[in-house]
């Protein structure tokens, strides 16, 4: 399966949702969504698809901006406001919130059958893209002090823990562990970003040549 990143637009929350509910407590609304999507001077939305073929190009057209994901994998950023419904799946999303300059992560997912396979990393990868193209100067987030798998993909990715947020979490009360970035356009940060989206490419590469996960079915869906 090849997974590849394009802009979340207001066709995709139904899919993001159904992913979203899989893997959270507590979740948005649908208008929630789409209040996002409609101020990308302040937000954006991705989401991951996958596709058993290469996925075409995006038609001469289509009005597209590539990020420095696209150096490694088509990722295709930016373009029309409502674009026709694409035919590849998603199976993952993330979003970005720009604060001053600050770019805050608030939240990534993978559809459950989908996970262990790069795709959060791909998604990360995306965010980042956004936040430079958002003239952000660092990333933040908030993760699960019990979500180790997490904050280990974060570390990777020059996230430090930064402190606490006590009982940040509704639904049961837990801590976050606040995590920041240090300059995302520092030559540093920039080296180490180029050598890990070198590795990920490789592990998307191998990736494309297994089959695809079996889908889970759920009540009003239909698994392919």
């Amino acid at each position: 399966m090849y997974y590849f990143i394009e802009p979340m637009v207001e066709q995709d929350i139904e899919q993001v949702q159904r992913i979203e509910h899989r893997s959270f407590t507590t979740t948005w609304s649908a208008n929630t969504y789409r209040h996002e999507l409609r101020h990308p001077a302040n937000s954006r939305y991705i989401v991951a698809r996958a596709s058993p073929t290469p996925p075409p190009p995006r038609s001469p057209n289509h009005s597209a901006r590539r990020g420095l994901l696209a150096n490694i994998l088509p990722a295709l950023f930016g373009g029309a406001a409502q674009p026709p419904a694409s035919p590849y799946p998603i199976v993952g999303y993330g979003g970005l919130w720009l604060s001053v300059d600050e770019g805050h992560i608030t939240t990534i997912a993978v559809a459950p059958e989908y996970r262990g396979r790069g795709i959060g990393e791909l998604a990360l990868n995306g965010l980042i893209d956004q936040a430079v193209a958002l003239d952000a100067d660092m990333l933040t987030l908030e993760v699960r002090v019990t979500n180790v798998v997490a904050q280990q993909l974060y570390l990777k990715y020059g996230f430090k823990p930064a402190g606490t947020r006590p009982r940040y979490y509704t639904d049961n009360g837990e801590d976050a562990l606040i995590m920041w970035t240090e300059s995302i356009h520092a030559a540093s940060y920039q080296e180490r970003l180029h050598a890990l989206r070198d590795k990920l490419f490789e592990r998307l590469r191998l990736e494309a040549a297994e089959p695809p996960p079996r889908m889970q079915r759920e009540p009003g869906i239909s698994a392919s």
